[in-house]
């Protein structure tokens, strides 16, 4: 799709920012409790989680790495020190300097956060010791969790209804918080009030990859297989049975299958293999396991969605939905959906997972950290950008009024019929330029480079000159756009005047009709009263048949 001109001009007549188009923006529009944000907010935000009871919670970073939150703040949970409710978004002041690397929540809600640095703030719900600071006190404001973690860099995050788990960067899982089912891993069913590392099977085992349902925890370890630990009684756990395991287990059914990641619904788990392929066990009462049918499964079932890999699986501990997108890009969901049971993989439009949960999840609340991937490759289109005017690289130079401008021959001749005749035969690196001025050909050469124009509305009437000399029709039309967002009553009569000498006949109704409508100020203006004498004659017998000298 072709992208449209998106100037705003200031006070002064100059260009402001354009646009944030260079930038990825992070697509939100599905999650409803957005709509309290401001088109301006939302082109600002680069990750965002949307939590709470009913996903009316949300936190996100922005462009300039500020951490705003927004919503209910049930106990406290937005971490503002309070537990007032916002309709518009706060910014999260306690975190201010803190890059997020990964974020997750509880039932309470709790949050567990972990910073690009490796440190883990936890605040919110906090009854069941789920903040890991070894009390029962809600936290209204971001509390450091250094306890046992001190000398760690944590790098995921996970949270059950009420507990917390945290991987670290040398494959090490420490827990914390409700243990009722022995979902902290400690062997015993007493509340963990701080950190603590989870051992037993895994005391010399490398965790890669983390994951909690409502009362229960999973870890994946670098050889390919999946422990589990806590309640069991919709069979969660893949082990055959139905009972609570307070410390870890493997799981034996998956010998020999290597398993790259797990995901936990409220009661149900997803797996995914090192080959593409998806095992699911556990709830099955609303088809959330995807095998065709809602009966409980205590063992790994394979979950057929299509022939091509899987490369990603979903579920959220407060919901009985599943996702999955495929090396091809089609995203599957299965599970609750908006109230009904869908049994069966079922394509979706969408094109990322997280679009299922906005959708049809009950509650609307965020399986992840929403994030824009950073992206370091430049398109094709993004490096011609900037290589425009860069004497480094450039072998044409153009001499505009005492001033270089810096091109390339090449790309000159591909994107423009005068540059393909012009320069056929051109030996000289320089050419001397004197028909326009500097603004209006460097914003012209530009405009070859990047397919936009970035000059104030009265320059952009010698610009409409030079495309009208040039053939260039979209140019033209870019010309125009740029005069319509900049005209005013002080130039309506100039750039009406432009519009009628270089042909532009929709410029010149846009301008007419402008004309008529602030017809008492227009004829106050300079401009009319240095109008050319033709144009003017032509101006008033127009006006009279459109009847604007009617009383």
């Amino acid at each position: 799709m072709e992208e449209e001109l998106s100037l705003s001009y200031g006070e002064s007549g100059k260009p402001v920012q354009a646009t944030l188009s260079s930038l990825k923006m992070l697509d939100v529009g599905k999650w409803p409790i957005f709509s309290l944000c401001s088109e301006e907010e939302l082109q600002l935000i680069r990750q965002a989680c949307v939590f709470g009871s009913a996903g009316n919670e949300v936190l996100y970073t922005t462009v300039n790495d500020e951490i705003f939150v927004l919503g209910t703040n049930c106990c406290g949970c937005l971490g503002l020190g309070d537990v007032q409710s916002t309709i518009e978004p706060r910014r999260l002041d306690a975190l201010s300097g803190k890059k997020i690397a990964c974020l997750s929540y509880g039932s309470g809600p709790h949050i567990v956060l972990a910073t690009t640095e490796g440190e883990v703030f936890t605040w919110g719900h906090n009854a069941y010791s789920q903040l890991g600071n070894g009390t029962t006190n809600h936290g209204l404001v971001p509390c450091h969790i250094s306890t046992n973690l001190s000398n760690k860099q944590v790098t995921e995050v996970a949270c059950g209804s009420y507990h917390s788990l945290v991987l670290t960067s040398d494959g090490e899982v420490f827990a914390w918080g409700y243990n009722n089912s022995g979902q902290v891993g400690s062997g015993s069913t007493a509340n963990q009030p701080i950190p603590r590392r989870v051992t037993g099977c895994l005391q010399n085992k490398v965790v890669v990859n983390i994951a909690c349902g409502q009362m229960c925890s999973m870890a994946v370890v670098n050889t390919g297989e999946v422990y589990v630990w806590g309640y069991n009684g919709n069979g969660q756990l893949g082990l055959g049975s139905s009972g609570n395991q307070p410390t870890p287990c493997r799981i034996a059914a998956l010998q020999g299958i290597r398993i790259q990641r797990v995901a936990c619904g409220y009661a149900h788990t997803l797996v995914l293999t090192d080959e593409g392929q998806v095992y699911a066990w556990g709830a099955n009462s609303y088809g959330q396991l995807g095998t065709g049918n809602k009966s409980n499964q205590s063992y790994p079932a394979p979950v057929v969605v299509e022939k091509d890999r899987i490369v990603e699986i979903a579920a959220c501990h407060s919901a009985h939905t599943s996702a999955a997108k495929t090396q091809g890009g089609h995203v599957y969901m299965w599970g609750q959906c908006r109230g009904q049971s869908v049994v069966l993989p079922h394509l979706t439009h969408f094109s990322c997972t997280d679009d299922v949960f906005a959708c049809f999840a009950t509650p609307a609340v965020s399986w992840r950290l929403l994030s824009v991937e950073p992206d370091d490759h430049l398109t094709v289109a993004e490096s011609l950008k900037r290589e425009f005017d860069n004497p480094n690289t450039a072998d044409l130079k153009f001499l505009v009024d005492g001033k270089y401008i810096y091109a390339h021959k090449v790309l000159l001749k591909i994107r423009c019929e005068h540059f393909r005749s012009s320069l056929e035969d051109h030996e000289d690196d320089t050419v001397e330029m004197s028909e326009f001025s500097y603004p209006v050909y460097r914003a012209f050469l530009e405009f070859l480079y990047t397919d936009r124009v970035s000059l104030p509305p009265e320059e952009a009437v010698g610009l409409l000159d030079l495309a009208t000399f040039y053939r260039e029709s979209r140019l033209k039309r870019l010309c125009q756009q740029t005069i319509k967002q900049g005209i005013c009553e002080e130039n309506a009569i100039a750039l009406l005047s432009a519009a009628v000498k270089y042909d532009a006949q929709d410029l010149e109704e846009f301008c007419f009709r402008f004309c008529i409508n602030h017809l008492t100020v227009v004829t106050q203006t300079s401009g009319f009263a240095e109008m050319d004498h033709d144009l003017l004659k032509n101006f008033i017998s127009r006006a009279s048949r459109v009847g604007a000298f009617k009383n």
